[in-house]
C-alpha cells in the first residue's frame, strides 16, 4: 500500500490510539481527486493504496469499490469499510467480504442531487411530450399538445430510501401528484405512502410514470418483467435508474410494442455496457443513458467519509451502515 500522505516531522502526530490509515482502491474512480479532497478536510490522514502493503496493521478503514476478492479480508485491525457509491449489492456479492466488519453505503449530496435531477428531466420531458414532438420533428409534422398541469400527472416512485425520498420530494416540489413505495412503511411528507407486497399492485395502478429507485434483492431481481407492466395504466412511462439485473428487456420490449408503455429511459441495464447488438439501442420508445444518473463528487462525498472517520475514532455508530441481510 503506496503511502500518500505522510504526517510531517514538523507537525504534531495525533495520540497514539487515535492514528489509523486508510486504504483506498478503485478502478472506476479518480484517486487523485479524491486524495485531495479528503486531506482538504484532514490533513493528516495516511491514505494507502493497494500496490505497496507496507505495515497493514495500521489500516483501520477502507475506501473502496469492487476490491480484489480476499484484499479486505486480509486486513487484520480492518474496522469500517466506506463503498464508493450507494449502491453495495456488487460489492455484498464478493463472498471474502469480512462479515464482522460494518459495510457503510456512500451517502453524498451531490449523489441525490443528481439523481433527483435527472429523474425530474425524464419525468418532465414525458410530462410535456417531449417524446411527441422528437417523433413528430422526423416527420417534419407541426402538431400542437396541450399539456396537462402537473398535479394532474401521478408520478410513482419505487423505493423510498434516501435517494428515492428526495427524489419523491423533489417531484412534490414541482407540483406533480406523487405517490411511493417501499418494502417496509415510511413516510414523505406530501407523497402517498404505499408499503409490502400487498399494496404493489395498487401503487403500480396508479402511477402514470414510474420510477425505479430500488436496490437490488433477491426480491427485487427480475421485478421489471411482464406481469410488472401489465399492472400499469396504458400508456404509461418508466424511468428505471434502480439496479440492471431488475429489468427484463423482453418484457419491457413487449410492453412498448403493446402500447401498456408509451416510452422508457433506461439508465442502467442487466450487462454493462450494453451489447451493440441489443434491441434496446434500436427501440424509437427507449432513450438509454449509460449509468449516468447520479455519480458522487470527491469534494462534496468526502464530507462523509470523514465525518464517518472521525465517529470510527471516537467509538461512535457510523452512518450508513448497510443490513447485509436486506442487501441495503
Amino acid at each position: 500500500l503506496v503511502r500518500l500522505h505522510k504526517i510531517s516531522e514538523q507537525e504534531d502526530p495525533r495520540p497514539p490510539e487515535d492514528e489509523m490509515a486508510l486504504l483506498w482502491y478503485s478502478n472506476d474512480d479518480d484517486r487523485q481527486a479524491w486524495s485531495a479532497a479528503l486531506l482538504r478536510l484532514e490533513p493528516d490522514l495516511d491514505i494507502r493504496v493497494h500496490t505497496d502493503p507496507g505495515n497493514i496493521g495500521d489500516i483501520e478503514a477502507a475506501l473502496v469499490w469492487l476490491p480484489p476478492p480476499g484484499m479486505l479480508a486480509g486486513l487484520p485491525n480492518l474496522k469500517a469499510i466506506f463503498s464508493l457509491a450507494a449502491g453495495v449489492d456488487a460489492m455484498l456479492g464478493d463472498p471474502s467480504l469480512p462479515a464482522d466488519v460494518p459495510l457503510c453505503r456512500m451517502i453524498d449530496r451531490s449523489l441525490t442531487d443528481g439523481m433527483t435531477e435527472f429523474v425530474l428531466a425524464r419525468v418532465l420531458h414525458y410530462h410535456r411530450d417531449m417524446h411527441i414532438y422528437a417523433a413528430q420533428q422526423r416527420r417534419a409534422e407541426w402538431k400542437l399538445h396541450l399539456p396537462r398541469p402537473p398535479f394532474e400527472r401521478r408520478v410513482g416512485v419505487m423505493g423510498l430510501g434516501a435517494l428515492g425520498s428526495a427524489t419523491a420530494r423533489r417531484l412534490v416540489a414541482n407540483g406533480f401528484s406523487v405517490s411511493g413505495w417501499s418494502r417496509s412503511r415510511r413516510d414523505v411528507e406530501g407523497v402517498t405512502c404505499h408499503a409490502g407486497s400487498e399494496a404493489f399492485g395498487t401503487f403500480l395502478e396508479g402511477a402514470e410514470i414510474v420510477i425505479c429507485l430500488l436496490p437490488l434483492t433477491k426480491e427485487t431481481e427480475g421485478l421489471l418483467d411482464e406481469r410488472f407492466f401489465r399492472a400499469l395504466p396504458e400508456g404509461a412511462f418508466l424511468v428505471h435508474v434502480g439496479r440492471g439485473r431488475q429489468l427484463v428487456p423482453g418484457a419491457l420490449l413487449g410492453a412498448l410494442e403493446s402500447g401498456r408503455l408509451a416510452a422508457a429511459t433506461i439508465d442502467v441495464t442487466p450487462d454493462e455496457p450494453l451489447d451493440p447488438a441489443s434491441p434496446l439501442w434500436r427501440h424509437p420508445g427507449i432513450n438509454i443513458t449509460p449509468h449516468t444518473a447520479s455519480y458522487c463528487h470527491p469534494t462534496t462525498a468526502a464530507e462523509n467519509v470523514i465525518a464517518n472517520l472521525r465517529r470510527l475514532r471516537r467509538g461512535e455508530p457510523l452512518e450508513g451502515v448497510v443490513d447485509r441481510s436486506r442487501g441495503y
